[in-house]
């Protein structure tokens, strides 16, 4: 299996957002989880929407300090406060055209170990965001799609010029949902690390070169400075 549980989802289901990782060393499969924000709010580019990111954060506040769900080590959780967000800002929530790509073969997406994680591209997000237009892939992993409750789940790993100063070197993920027309909401507000970030026995995915944003998205989880959060 390619993927664990990365944030609170799926059992307290729905709170966070999770991109399933794997635990060095640990070979069994974890339980996975899963948040429902965007299901919630289908079309976040309404009012309310800010509300709804405030949800999401403390939502994902809630998983890091619950020993059961928190990627974080004892001795930082014991102290662990709240992550560092930036300010919920409604500009960085896009409405993209999905154009699917059904006739494409599964991959293997290298991680930030020796795994590696079986993905296929499910389609090719195209939206506007200051003013230029921005093509991003979005994943699907087929294991993960026949659990129950991951069905329709969606993997967009993203870089972006704030990784390595206000964000995480690595970059930053989001969880979507398989949409029911060509065209899917992003909120970049519900972007978030990957565990690894806070934990060296996660394998993360490392994300293609092609996702790959050329604008700095001041939006979603800042960089984990140990001690600080």
């Amino acid at each position: 299996m390619d993927y664990i549980v990365f944030l609170n989802y799926k059992q307290m289901i729905m709170r966070l957002p999770l991109f399933v990782l794997l635990l060095i060393g640990i070979g069994c499969r974890q339980e996975k989880k899963y948040h429902d924000l965007e299901e919630k709010r289908p079309d976040l580019v309404v009012t309310g929407a800010v509300e709804g990111i405030l949800e999401f954060q403390q939502g994902l506040n809630a998983s890091f300090k619950d020993p059961e769900t928190s990627p974080l080590p004892d001795r930082y959780r014991k102290d662990f406060e709240m992550l560092d967000f930036f300010e919920p800002d409604t500009s960085y929530i896009v409405r993209a055209k999905m154009v699917r790509t059904p006739e494409a073969l599964p991959f293997l997406m290298p991680t930030t170990t020796d795994r590696k994680s079986t993905e296929v591209v499910y389609g090719i997000v195209q939206f506007s965001l200051d003013g230029e237009m921005h093509r991003l892939e979005i994943y699907q992993n087929k294991e993960l799609m026949l659990q129950e409750g991951f069905e329709d789940y969606l993997f967009l790993p993203f870089t972006d010029p704030t990784n390595g100063s206000q964000t995480y070197a690595g970059g930053r993920y989001l969880d979507l949902r398989v949409p029911k027309g060509d065209s899917i909401t992003i909120d970049f507000n519900r972007a978030y690390n990957p565990y690894c970030a806070y934990n060296k026995k996660y394998s993360c995915p490392i994300v293609p070169s092609v996702n790959t944003l050329n604008v700095p998205i001041f939006a979603g989880v800042k960089s984990f400075k140990q001690g600080k959060e």
